[in-house]
Formats: structure tokens, C-alpha cells, sequence
């Protein structure tokens, strides 16, 4: 398998060496040169295999032969092997033909762990054969950065920091990446939002001699092996639901696009999804643009789901190649009109095919504890402010006959303000997490400035280096 920048100017490398890369150094994502396809037989040879195995299997053809089978599958092992459930990705019944997929059982209690478990040890795996180490920089609009820094801390050839915005995310998420005091780790409270923290993150790549000096390398969901790790749970859930021989449906709470766009890569290697629900929250461009394509900036509003208080989705730009016929010019240019306008020229075709799969879903705060409070009531069900979002979108826009699965990204308990207010109910923490609130707190205030960060960046690595 190999793999091609959507910006055409970047080497084309193969899965190791996109793993190491992280973002192209034309800016552009990497994504497969040609799509791995399954038929009806291979799907239904993945029912009932343990989900660890499962992943193994569909994560394979984008490996291709940069690991062995073997390896990989031990990798997919121990990276779900502490999950809270038996199921690792149960689904739960909360309507007729609504289902809600619960990806918050890792170590950090997001969704971000099913990848960042898998990442951390496809880090330590490839660097070690490679003798190599790197630096990875990532920015957090709330959960990112947690599990990154769980899969991250304490390894010998990673050293991490992660950016993200002062006083933006809940105090869980904070608390759950700052109170991590390995030595391989920093955190980085910038003065701004998480687009912020996003543009830094691309700057750094952007500075060649700083990225070559580094080793930089990424785990945010620019990162293609991020995605790719996301594709088996979509695959678990539409299984369970009787695909490959009938069709499904996702509705996903959705800030940097990364987690749709593995359904959507679900759906490209010959699953059968029949809708594709983007939710968002009051930072609603994905709605503006599914809608009547409006790809436009407005400033970032801070919400009760910090997780998707996002103006600008990075993996935007990776559909935006295939609705373009991976036309990588056109991508390019339409990427840094939106740059340095503000607003993304998509055209009305490529705009018209994007819509008729995925359609867009906006619910603001008031909105959101509404959904929480009337799903707890009808159900004794609790959803934290993203997963109800999902719940509600999914609930606003069927897919009449079609079983749709609502994505729950997050545990109740990394928002428990916004639970309580809804509902009445303060979810507690689980067990191994009972005391966060008492552990000691470690990072730095830094303004939005490059030079600023950077030269935290390079402080933290040149230490562990030496």
C-alpha cells in the first residue's frame, strides 16, 4: 500500500513511513493511492471474530506489508486489552432502529483511545526496527490529547507535547493531560482556541528546518494511521446490524472530521452505508456547507462539547480530494483560498455528491441539555454533550428501514457540570481515575506565537535526547 499527499508535492511513502511523517511536507494529508476493496464474503468472514481481531483484519490492507500480520495482530491486542468492556465497542439499544456505539471505554474515556492505544504501539514498533525516534506535536480541542499523551507517556523513543486552549476544554480533560508528569511529556495551555493550536501544530511542520531537526511526527488525526485505526469499529457496529446484507446508517458529533471520514472510508472499501449524519454544535461550518455550501469562517464559540469547537475540520481536505476526482491542483488551490479567505470554493458537483451521503445536523447548548435530559427520562440513558448531539441528529434525520447508529464519543463523567445541569446527575469518575481531581498539575502558559512554542517544543526534546 502507498500512499499520496492530496497537495501532489509530497514523496509518496508507504504506511510506515506515513505513520513517521504525520502531515506532508507539501501540507497536504496522506491518503491511500488506491482504495483496498472487500466483497460480501470477505465482510461476512469478520462476523464474530473478538473485536482486537477484527481491527487486525481491516486495518491490514492499508498496512500492507510495512508489518507483518502477525505483529500487527498482536499490536491490536494488547492495545484493547484494558478496556473497560468485554465488547470493547458494545452497542446499546436506545430506540426502535436507533442504537447508540459506545467508544468511551478505553483509559482516558473518549473515543480517541480505540486509534491512540493502536498509534502508541505502531510508534514504538516501527521506531525501534527503524532505530529512530521523533518528537510528536499535537493539538487537543479536549480529548486528543489525553489519549494521546496515555499512549505516548513513559515510551523511549516518543517524546510529546501537546497543545491546547487555555480555559476551552472541561476540567477532566484537562486535568487528564496535564497530571501526567512522565518525563517524555509537556502540555501547552496556548491563549486561543483549538484552530489556534491547530494552525501552530501545521506552522511547526511547515518550519522544514525545525521538523528535520525534531523528527517531527503527529498523532492528531492528520495523521492517516489515526483514521485508519478508527475504520473497525464502524465495520463491528454495522456487523452486528446484519451488513454486509443490509445497509446502515452513522450519525457522528463531528469537530476536525476525522472520525466520520473513517466511516466514510468504511463505506469506500464496499460497506454498505446508506447516511452519513454530521453533527455539530453551535460552530457549525460542516452544517453551513452540507447544507448549501457554505464552507465559510466565523470565530470559534465556546460550547458545553469543547470537543467540536472547531471553525476549520483538517480532514475536510482529505474528501475534498476525492470529491475533486483526486485532482490534487485543484485540492491545493481550493485549500489556500480557504486559507486566505476564509471560504472554501467547493464546486456545485463535487458540493451536490457530498451531500447526497452526508447530511449535516446543528444543535446549540440549549438544545444539547435538552437532548441529554429528555434521553435520560426516556431511557435512564446518559450521553455527554457530543454523544447527544449524535443521539439527536440521528433521531432528526432517519434513515427510514435503515438501522442508524449514533456514535458516543465520550463518557458522561468527563463532563459532569453540563450532566448535572441537565439532569440532575453527577456522573462519577470510574475507579481508576476516583482521585484527578487531587493529582498535581504540570504545564505551561504560552502565548500564540510560533517562536514561543517552538522553542517548548525543542526545550522538551533536546532534554530527553540528551
Amino acid at each position: 500500500m502507498r500512499y499520496v499527499s492530496t497537495r501532489g508535492q509530497a514523496p509518496v511513502r508507504d504506511f510506515s513511513g506515513v505513520l513517521l511523517a504525520g502531515l506532508a511536507e507539501d501540507g497536504g494529508l496522506y491518503v491511500p493511492e488506491t482504495w483496498p476493496s472487500l466483497s460480501h464474503t470477505d465482510w461476512r468472514a469478520l462476523r464474530g471474530l473478538p473485536y482486537p481481531e477484527l481491527a487486525a483484519r481491516v486495518i491490514q490492507p492499508f498496512v500492507g506489508t510495512s508489518i507483518p500480520f502477525a505483529t500487527l495482530q498482536r499490536l491490536c491486542r494488547e492495545s484493547y486489552a484494558g478496556f473497560g468492556h468485554p465488547a470493547t465497542v458494545p452497542l446499546v439499544q436506545l430506540d426502535h432502529d436507533l442504537f447508540a456505539c459506545e467508544l468511551f471505554h478505553g483509559p482516558t474515556l473518549a473515543f480517541k483511545d480505540m486509534a491512540m492505544q493502536l498509534l502508541g504501539r505502531l510508534f514504538d514498533h516501527v521506531l525501534t526496527a527503524q532505530d529512530r525516534r521523533v518528537t510528536i506535536v499535537g493539538a487537543t480541542s479536549g480529548d486528543t490529547g489525553s489519549a494521546a499523551i496515555e499512549a505516548c507517556a513513559n515510551r523511549d523513543r516518543v517524546d510529546i507535547v501537546i497543545l491546547h486552549p487555555q480555559g476551552r476544554t472541561s476540567e477532566v480533560q484537562r486535568r487528564q493531560m496535564t497530571t501526567v508528569l512522565a518525563p517524555n511529556v509537556a502540555n501547552v495551555a496556548v491563549d486561543g482556541t483549538f484552530d489556534d493550536c491547530q494552525d501552530l501544530v501545521k506552522a511547526m511542520f511547515a518550519d522544514a528546518p525545525f521538523r528535520a531537526e525534531l523528527h517531527l511526527s503527529a498523532v492528531n488525526s492528520i495523521n492517516w494511521a489515526r483514521v485508519a485505526a478508527q475504520i473497525p469499529y464502524y465495520v463491528a457496529a454495522a456487523l452486528a446490524l446484519g451488513a454486509p446484507d443490509r445497509d446502515v446508517a452513522f450519525s457522528v458529533p463531528t469537530g476536525n472530521f476525522g472520525n466520520v471520514l473513517a466511516a466514510w472510508a468504511a463505506r469506500r472499501m464496499g460497506l454498505p452505508i446508506a447516511r452519513l449524519v454530521v453533527g455539530s454544535n453551535r460552530n457549525d461550518i460542516l452544517t453551513r456547507f452540507l447544507a448549501s455550501n457554505d464552507m465559510s469562517v466565523r470565530g470559534v464559540e465556546p460550547s458545553l462539547s469543547p470537543s467540536m469547537d472547531i471553525q476549520v475540520s483538517s480532514n475536510f481536505e482529505r474528501l475534498l480530494f476525492e470529491l475533486l476526482d483526486r485532482d490534487p491542483a485543484a485540492t491545493a488551490a481550493a485549500m489556500a483560498e480557504f486559507r486566505a479567505r476564509g471560504q472554501m470554493p467547493v464546486p456545485v458537483p463535487a458540493w451536490q455528491r457530498a451531500a447526497k451521503l452526508f447530511h449535516g445536523f446543528a444543535l446549540d447548548d440549549e438544545g444539547t441539555l435538552a437532548e441529554i435530559r429528555r434521553l435520560h427520562a426516556a431511557t435512564g440513558y446518559l450521553a455527554d454533550p457530543h454523544s447527544a448531539i449524535g443521539i439527536a441528529a440521528a433521531r432528526a434525520l432517519p434513515c427510514p428501514g435503515v438501522p442508524i447508529v449514533a456514535m458516543a464519543t465520550a463518557h458522561p463523567a468527563k463532563f459532569p457540570d453540563a450532566m448535572e445541569r441537565a439532569t440532575g446527575c453527577r456522573p462519577p469518575l470510574p475507579s481508576r481515575l476516583a482521585d484527578l481531581y487531587e493529582r498535581v498539575e504540570r504545564y505551561h502558559r504560552a502565548p500564540n506565537d510560533l517562536a514561543a512554542i517552538e522553542a517548548l517544543v525543542r526545550a522538551t526534546a533536546l532534554r530527553n535526547a540528551a
